[in-house]
Order: structure tokens, then sequence, then C-alpha cells
């Protein structure tokens, strides 16, 4: 993967496995939040694994110039709406299948109220106008607390304990979309994502651009999970399959648990850049264990090893980068 077209082609390359489950959804597929950071890619990997055989509908803002007009070329049928906009989303067409990314995370410091209304009011505004639907909703493992690295990370049976308004928030999104799949009988699956990387955004990138600026990288966040995007969007677009009264709850990272500063050499090793560390790794980290999602849908087809190889090659030939630092290493929810 050397440009911006051949990441966006192996983001986008559906699985066997990814076919013959959305052959098995009735109906056109609804993709809210579809101008955002994963949103391009999981709308051309739907389009990709329907093949034409249902509508993909793209609805966002679309705040990008020129992503409508390239998805709609692409055979998406795009929808520019602000689904905070209670006319705009009652306007919205009927979907049997939606996948609901819309969410805040960064910014939230000094912006609470926004946060709370994007991440847990709006979800129920949603859930209701598509009570008829199947949904599948993004969430976050940031629900989950700081647990001991040797712990293996939280399962989906972990109790959550979100530190800071974002993650809090985030468990009020998966609240309020409890309730509202429990009052309407609607069949909801939770994606509890962490992590997910592709070569513009993630912790990997975040390490690559320190090591090659000569920037100290703080170790005290010492452990993490990591996850090709692509694999995220595929679960996600799987997950519909699972929906269910309650939700069905998903964590979905790598099975790796990757050092930060192992990471950091192995970047700088492919940079020719020696890193420069700050802090020692603290005992506890945002963790999660993902292994019921590897049960039902594999392992994610690009290792760590790969990943970084990929992440180093991308940083040093200047390919372009989405600029959303990751802020992995705040440890006080503060983002």
């Amino acid at each position: 993967m050397r440009t911006t077209a051949e990441l966006e082609e192996r983001l986008a390359r559906p699985s066997p496995g990814l076919v013959d489950d959305l052959g098995k959804l009735d109906g056109d597929i609804m993709i809210l939040g579809a101008g955002g950071k994963l949103g391009p890619s999981l709308v051309r990997l739907a389009l990709n694994a329907t093949r034409g055989e249902r509508r993909v509908i793209a609805v966002s803002r679309f705040s990008e110039p020129g992503l409508a007009a390239a998805l709609q070329d692409e055979g998406a049928t795009v929808v520019a709406a602000d689904v905070a906009d209670e006319q705009a989303l009652r306007e919205l067409p009927d979907a049997p299948n939606v996948v609901f990314l819309v969410g805040a995370k960064f910014g939230t410091q000094g912006r609470e109220h926004a946060t709370w209304f994007t991440n847990a009011y709006l979800p129920g505004r949603v859930a209701d106008r598509f009570a008829g639907s199947r949904i599948a909703a993004l969430s976050t493992g940031n629900v989950y607390p700081l647990v001991p690295v040797t712990s293996g990370g939280s399962t989906e049976d972990s109790p959550t304990g979100p530190v800071g308004d974002y993650a809090m928030s985030c468990l009020g999104r998966e609240r309020v979309l409890t309730h509202f799949a429990e009052k309407n009988r609607t069949p909801m699956s939770l994606i509890r994502l962490n992590y997910a990387v592709e070569l513009r955004y993630g912790v990997l990138v975040d390490l690559a651009q320190k090591v090659l600026a000569g920037e100290p990288v703080d170790l005290t966040t010492g452990q993490v999970n990591v996850v090709w995007q692509g694999y995220a969007n595929e679960v996600a677009l799987r997950s519909l399959l699972l929906a269910d009264v309650p939700p069905y709850v998903l964590n979905v990272t790598g099975p790796e648990l990757i050092s930060v500063r192992q990471a950091a050499r192995a970047l700088g090793a492919a940079l020719g850049k020696e890193p420069v560390f700050t802090g020692e790794e603290a005992p506890t980290a945002l963790l999660s264990n993902a292994s019921r999602c590897h049960r039902l849908f594999g392992y994610p087809e690009l290792t760590p090893a790969e990943l970084i190889e990929h992440t180093a090659r991308w940083v040093a030939d200047g390919g372009p980068l989405l600029g959303k630092p990751t802020k992995f290493e705040r440890r006080d929810g503060r983002f």
C-alpha cells in the first residue's frame, strides 16, 4: 500500500464471509455518519460486498469537498443530511439495516454538553426513528476502566467503568440504545471498538510521527491493542446479523497485546530514527479482550508487524494523514 488509492482498495476489499453474511440480509443498508473518519471506507466495503444487489445509502453532512460525489460515482445512494436536525432525521428514507457511526470524541474538554448531546441524546432519536430496522451501532472500549496489563483485557462481561465525559457519554449511548431496543423491540448490536488503525490514522501513526520528529514517546500507557480498520469495518457490517434484544455487545480489537516501547522501536528501526522515551509503563491500561469477535469472524488479516511496516513506509514517504491524534496516552479521559 503506497498510494491513497491502494489503501482505499485494501480497506474496501470484502472477505467471502462478509459477502455471504450481507447476502442473508433483507433490503437496503443505510450508513449514518458516512462522511466521518471510517465512514467512507465502510460505505465502499458495503458496496463491494453487496455487488449492486441492494442499495447502500450513505448519510452525512459531507463537509469534505468531493466526498459525496465520489461515493455516488462508486454506486452509493448519497443523502446529504444532518441527523441532529429533527426534520432532516424524519425525512431520511426508511432502511431495514442501519449502521450508526455518528459520535464525538475530540474537543470534548470544554464542550461536554455537546459531547453528551451527540453521544447519548442523538442515538435515542435515531433509534426511535428507525424503530423497525436492524441497527449496528458503533461504541468504544473506553466504556471499560483501565485494567491490569496482566489481565488479558476487559471482556464483554466485565464491569464498565468509564473515565471522563467522553467515555461516560458513550456508556450513555449504550444505555439509551438499550432502552429503545427494549421499548421498540429493535434488534441491535453494540460494537465496542478499540485502537483501530489504518495508514493515515491511529496509534501507530501517532508513534511514527513522534519517532520521526524526535519527540518523546510517553510510556505511561505502555500497552495497547491495535486492529486493522478494514477488519473493524467488516465486523460492524457483519454484526447486523447478530443484532438482538437486548443488544448484542461485541468487543472489536486485535488479539495481541502490543508494547508501546517495542512498537516505537520497530517503527524507529524502519524509519532510521532512534526513539526517545519518557515515563515508565504503568501497571494498568485500556485493554479489551476481543476473543468472542475472533471466534465469530476470525483474526484480522493484517498482523501488528505488517501494520508497523506499512505505517513506517507511509509516514516516511510523506503519505497523507487525517491529522487526528488518538491521544491514546491520556489516562484521565480528557480528549
